[in-house]
């Protein structure tokens, strides 16, 4: 049981804690590549390549079915390939797209910093993002590549709901995958606004299985969970 007075237990946090430093860098570098594009995209910066820049970016570093069936038939994984699956979740193909991550990154990022330090947080993110690119190119042959935080994002509300249900936050218990299947449901909705509708039927897979990611790995990275097991084992 964790105790009432510890500062690290997150229903102890106050909301106007300054946000963990992980989680902001994380948000800044989502729309800093955005903003970038945006510059490029208005004429701003880059010249005449600088209208290019959001397309090319997305052929060299999103998840692309093609360079996954070339790897899978040619035994082979460039490490500049296999960089796309940590590369995809930080870009987006629009400001809304990516403001909408950024949102999500910096509410749960904040909500779960408390019991996951620097080194776990990034381990749900781009764990859960990395499972959702894999899900992604296994169940879906798709033309259309993936990009986007949002199986990242959604690895950062299954710690949430884990935590949740261990009784570590200010969410009822009780309801504790209602946000989750909330989120998941209403994803048209966000597939619409942020313009990603082409890719949308595919990428629920990604989410989910970001989601699924997420939860499992709170579970493993939970603060002496590894010990706990190993002194479980040796008891037996």
């Amino acid at each position: 049981m964790v105790n009432e007075r510890d500062p690290m237990d997150p229903r102890n946090q106050s909301p106007f804690n300054v946000l963990p430093p992980t989680v902001v860098a994380l948000a800044i570098i989502i729309l800093g590549i955005e903003l970038i594009f945006q510059a490029g995209a208005l004429g701003l910066a880059g010249g005449q390549q600088g209208p290019g820049w959001r397309i090319t970016t997305l052929e060299q570093w999103s998840v692309s079915e093609v360079v996954w069936d070339w790897m899978f038939d040619t035994r082979s994984a460039p490490l500049d390939q296999l960089a796309r699956f940590l590369t995809y979740p930080l870009l987006h193909g629009s400001l809304i797209e990516a403001g909408f991550v950024a949102v999500f990154v910096l509410a749960f990022g904040n909500a779960i910093a408390p019991v996951y330090d620097t080194w776990r947080f990034l381990l749900i993110f781009f764990g859960a993002s990395i499972d959702g690119a894999l899900a992604y190119l296994i169940f879906f042959d798709s033309p259309v590549p993936l990009f986007g935080g949002f199986p990242g994002a959604y690895g950062l509300i299954g710690a949430f709901t884990y935590l949740t249900l261990r009784g570590l936050t200010r969410a009822d218990p009780s309801k504790a995958f209602v946000l989750l299947g909330f989120l998941i449901a209403i994803q048209p909705v966000f597939a619409i606004v942020t313009l990603s509708g082409l890719s949308f039927v595919p990428r629920w897979i990604a989410e989910i299985a970001g989601a699924a990611t997420g939860y499992a790995l709170a579970m493993i990275l939970f603060p002496g969970a590894i010990a706990g097991f190993r002194d479980r084992m040796r008891q037996r």
